[in-house]
């Protein structure tokens, strides 16, 4: 299971710079041709991204200290 895990770490790796420039192509361009041209959409979108990333960080740290609460009241119950 080890070894099936490692070589999957390992393909990640190697092609995890062709997934992430897939994603922010379309982006670039806009956020580039927005800029040049004098508009203020560029910073719309660093925006918007920045909004959109918020939120999993929220939900993790939720899930976190709800599982830490849980765990101590365990501990206090041994």
């Amino acid at each position: 299971m080890q070894k099936k895990a490692t070589i999957l770490f390992v393909t990640f790796i190697l092609f995890a710079s062709n997934l992430f420039a897939q994603g922010c192509s379309m982006c670039k361009a806009v956020a580039e041709t927005s800029v040049a041209g004098g508009n203020s959409q560029g910073s719309g979108l660093n925006a918007g991204i920045l909004y959109i990333m918020v939120f999993p960080y929220i939900l993790i740290g939720v899930g976190f200290y709800f599982w830490y609460r849980h765990k101590k009241a365990l501990e206090k119950e041994q």
